[in-house]
């Protein structure tokens, strides 16, 4: 994916398949595609012979790979063996990096999000954020495999990256030491007798980290809570199977997600088993910008079961599902071969989940001027045929007196994030009061 690269395998719904390399739906017969291939052997031909420097038949064919894939969406690709052992270690819940996730957009690296409690997070990253400089060094005009190899390297090693954010007058510089981050898929606290759950990727640990939470903090509570905030925010997706069983977690009934590819008959359906986890307890879903794929799967079946209360902002609208086929032992390609849609036939794709309760990140000085970085914005993206626009309610600027307080008086309450307070706090204002006795005359 040659304008589209990852440091952590973000934004997948990502299939585990085994499937051969060539397709048997290769029509021999076609005459238009074998000028086409002709066409292409004859450039191939001609490079070797006349461009100004000697190249060699890998380096072309690989160009050749990669442009044939940078015509379809962003999210197919080829994977050599550094891509592809990346996607691995990513989903089995650990990587090498900053906690960026970051796209290329017009000779620069953008930032889709930065993952939770890693370097980039805590230097304070945003979506949004333009990265320019890596040590003072230009990276304008830049491929992205470049600058991405600028930002490995040895754990404890510092690095220094020119930040450009939309509403600031000037660039700033975040210093960050890299590290081996290992992403805790699954996070718990309590809040006022609330469990706070923080999903923060869908790698193989984070069903077995969900059910795991929820008797945690059963336990730490001596009983069950008034109900559950379910933290989606920020967090890219991954492993389609581990939506389908954080969902499951929380219903006992009704469809999930469905999987369509091209031909009307590939449909598959996923459904939710009995037994609801949470007991039936009321449930708030947090999700932002950096909420994509499998994370707005989870948002999407609780939204529509009406088993939550969505809150926060529209999420990234990534509504497609990649296979990986392995080539080799050691490259592989990752190709989308379906859309997904929540229960009630919605395509996420573009439009993303739209939150039942729009709460702003007040503890942002910048959340109203910071762009948020879409899966509409990037280039050759899937286009959903039914458009679900909300500019309009995003871009309302009537004050809402809810939504009126400022970082500096968030502080001085002790607020250190508005929107997983005011969750708490919905929580507990759903849950009805215990009755008042009163004693005989």
């Amino acid at each position: 994916m040659r304008n589209s690269f990852f440091l952590r395998g973000a934004g997948l719904v990502v299939a585990m398949a085994l499937i051969p390399a060539v397709s048997a739906g290769f029509a021999a017969s076609d005459v238009d595609t074998y000028k086409e291939l002709d066409q292409f052997m004859s450039i191939y031909e001609r490079v070797k012979a006349d461009y100004v420097d000697k190249v060699d038949d890998k380096t072309l064919v690989r160009g050749a790979i990669d442009g044939m894939l940078a015509a379809l969406d962003p999210h197919s690709s080829y994977l050599d063996s550094r891509d592809f052992q990346n996607l691995k270690t990513t989903t089995e819940g650990n990587y090498g990096g900053l906690g960026l996730t970051v796209q290329a957009e017009d000779g620069v690296v953008k930032i889709v999000t930065a993952t939770e409690d890693t370097p980039a997070a805590r230097a304070g990253l945003k979506s949004g954020d333009y990265i320019t400089n890596i040590d003072s060094k230009l990276i304008y005009g830049s491929s992205l495999d470049e600058a991405v190899e600028k930002m490995r390297g040895a754990p404890g090693t510092q690095i220094r990256l020119t930040i450009v954010r939309p509403g600031r007058d000037k660039p700033f510089d975040v210093t960050l030491t890299r590290e081996i981050i290992e992403i805790k898929a699954v996070k718990w606290q309590v809040k006022g007798r609330v469990g706070v759950i923080d999903v923060n990727s869908f790698s193989k640990a984070t069903g077995p980290g969900l059910h795991a939470a929820i008797v945690s903090i059963e336990k730490a509570l001596g009983g069950r809570p008034l109900g559950y905030v379910l933290d989606l925010r920020s967090n890219p997706g991954g492993l389609l199977d581990q939506a389908v069983e954080v969902s499951d977690t929380f219903l006992d009934h009704g469809e999930i997600v469905s999987q369509r590819g091209r031909e009307k008959s590939d449909i598959e359906r996923f459904f939710a088993r009995p037994g609801d986890e949470a007991h039936g307890l009321p449930v708030v879903v947090l999700v932002d910008a950096g909420t994509a794929s499998a994370a707005e799967i989870v948002a999407g079946a609780l939204q529509d079961q009406r088993r939550a209360l969505v809150m926060g902002e529209r999420s990234f609208g990534k509504g497609s599902v990649q296979t990986v086929m392995p080539l080799t032992d050691e490259t592989a390609l990752r190709l989308t071969i379906a859309r997904y849609y929540t229960p009630s036939g919605r395509s996420v794709q573009e439009n993303g989940i739209t939150p039942d309760v729009v709460v702003p990140q007040l503890n942002d000085p910048d959340y109203k001027g910071r762009p948020r970085l879409r899966e509409a914005d990037l280039r050759h993206h899937l286009i959903n045929s039914v458009k679900g626009d909300d500019k309009l309610l995003e871009e309302d600027t009537t004050t809402d007196p809810r939504f009126a307080a400022t970082p500096e008086s968030l502080k001085k309450a002790g607020v250190t994030d508005f929107q997983l307070d005011y969750a708490v706090k919905t929580i507990a204002r759903l849950v009805p009061a215990a009755p008042t006795k009163v004693a005989a005359k």
